[in-house]
């Protein structure tokens, strides 16, 4: 069985358990689909990057909960939504796929689980150095002919806009931090579990339909957020 398969087998099962459920060991899950450890490993990998699972080390793997959010107000941006910040960006570009979005990723990208959607990864480089691993994810039929070679540089908002006609309106954001786990920290060059800021992103069109999801992971040591603040009379 391919990690492909065994990631649309993880995420059926994901889509029949509750948030915050455990699910079974690796060695369970393992024996169930068939399939080496590592394979399965590696599926779960890419399912915990795409939000849906949370693995805690010596307590299991669990289908990802609700976390408190606290909105600010909203902030005009530049061509992108969060970073870059002034130097020059470039990509390396590490997976690049065509898939169905599933029950949950389908919830949060509004389209049904069915839905072809585009899937990339790629490592975002300053000065030939990594700095963020950018996992995106957009509607399929907005991006026909989409290669990953298009993704390898200059910015995915100009792309969507000059060649597709697809004018991000809107975003929500959230920022927490979080650890890198051992493939985050190949990628980017830093010791498992060094601390990173992790952003997740659903961005809108001037006619409000989603037209991105993704979840990008900065490193800790490299990259700094700045925020003024104004506060009235009434502030709390």
């Amino acid at each position: 069985m391919r990690r492909a398969e065994v990631r649309q087998r993880l995420r059926e099962l994901i889509d029949g358990r509750r948030p915050g459920a455990v699910l079974p060991s690796e060695r369970s899950l393992s024996e169930q689909f068939g399939v080496s450890r590592p394979t399965l490993r590696a599926a779960m990998a890419e399912l915990a990057h795409d939000g849906l699972l949370v693995r805690e080390h010596g307590r299991g793997t669990f289908t990802a909960s609700p976390t408190t959010v606290r909105s600010l107000e909203p902030v005009q941006v530049r061509d992108e939504a969060v970073p870059p910040g002034d130097p020059t960006w470039l990509s390396r570009v590490v997976e690049f796929q065509r898939c169905a979005a599933g029950a949950r990723l389908g919830q949060r990208m509004e389209v049904s689980p069915g839905t072809e959607v585009v899937r990339a990864v790629r490592v975002r480089l300053v000065e030939d150095r990594p700095m963020a691993i950018e996992r995106i994810l957009l509607p399929a039929v907005l991006v026909p002919g989409m290669t990953s070679d298009d993704l390898a540089s200059g910015s995915l908002y100009e792309l969507l806009r000059m060649r597709y006609e697809v004018v991000a309106e809107e975003a929500v954001q959230t920022t927490e931090p979080t650890v890198t786990d051992s493939l985050e920290a190949e990628l980017l060059g830093v010791p498992e579990f060094a601390p990173a800021l992790l952003f997740e992103r659903t961005t809108r069109d001037v006619t409000g339909r989603v037209v991105e999801y993704s979840r990008s992971l900065y490193r800790g040591d490299r990259y700094r957020i700045t925020t003024r603040l104004r506060f009235g009379g009434t502030s709390g």
